[in-house]
């Protein structure tokens, strides 16, 4: 089992910046495949990016590629989300994804969630 809890949210305009860490405790990060879903009210997890174990292959949504990096360090059990050129629509609460069996792409495949930090960009 591994417990994840996720930071950095917060409020920016829009075209800014934000940088969202996970930190995972519990077990060796290392054997989990990752990922970041978003969340609005009343809506399903939007996948948004996932990377492989060691970090060697990254994968975006259509909706946030070339905006958004995904990146791990196994040394810190830190995963991270880079957001630049930010727009309204991506205003959601954003959630770290885990899955040992294989990269999180849908949220049927997650297999551990945070509880979420909330991204807000104004126009």
């Amino acid at each position: 089992q591994v417990h994840l809890v996720e930071s950095g949210g917060g409020l920016v305009q829009a075209g800014g910046s934000l940088r969202l860490s996970c930190a995972a405790s519990g077990s060796t990060f290392s054997r989990f495949a990752m990922g970041w879903f978003r969340q609005n009210p009343g809506k399903e997890p939007e996948y948004v990016a996932a990377i492989t174990w060691s970090g060697g292959s990254a994968y975006y949504a259509a909706s946030v590629k070339g905006r958004f990096t995904i990146s791990r360090d196994n040394t810190k059990n830190t995963l991270y989300l880079e957001m630049n050129s930010l727009k309204p629509d991506d205003s959601a609460a954003y959630l770290c994804a885990a899955s040992a069996s294989r990269v999180p792409g849908s949220r049927e495949q997650v297999e551990y969630w945070g509880q979420g930090t909330q991204v807000t960009v104004t126009t």
